[in-house]
């Protein structure tokens, strides 16, 4: 498989579940790291997100329960809620992936989680 076609697999993978965000993120890294925007969206994109052992929203609860796990990486965790609730996963779905992680990683994490949780649903007009 050419890099160019994995390049194309992974903007197609990118923009079906961040939609202009994604494209932003890349865009925002030409400037600096064109390389690694081309890395960014080559391997996670192109040959992780592509593989048909998950669905899309499996991959992405995976995801924010590994952001938030983390704990340092709200900007990231915020892109990848917005991700999640695009490829069909539920605000419930999304705050009880959160709490599992207090078990794991901590509650200041958890408490992270959350409040970057709640700021995209605001942002949605999905709000309490």
């Amino acid at each position: 498989m050419n890099d160019e076609s994995r390049y194309q697999r992974g903007l197609a993978k990118l923009k079906e579940i961040d939609g202009e965000a994604g494209e932003r993120v890349v865009e925002s890294l030409a400037g600096i790291a064109p390389d690694f925007a081309r890395y960014l969206v080559e391997f996670p994109f192109g040959d992780i997100y592509s593989r048909p052992g998950l669905d899309l929203k499996s991959r992405e609860i995976a995801v924010v329960a590994a952001l938030t796990a983390l704990g340092n990486a709200a900007p990231q965790l915020k892109v990848h809620v917005h991700g999640a609730l695009n490829v069909g996963a539920s605000r419930t779905e999304i705050i009880e992936t959160i709490m599992q992680m207090a078990v794991y990683a901590g509650f200041p994490a958890a408490l992270n989680g959350l409040a970057v949780a709640r700021e995209v649903f605001e942002q949605r007009g999905e709000a309490a």
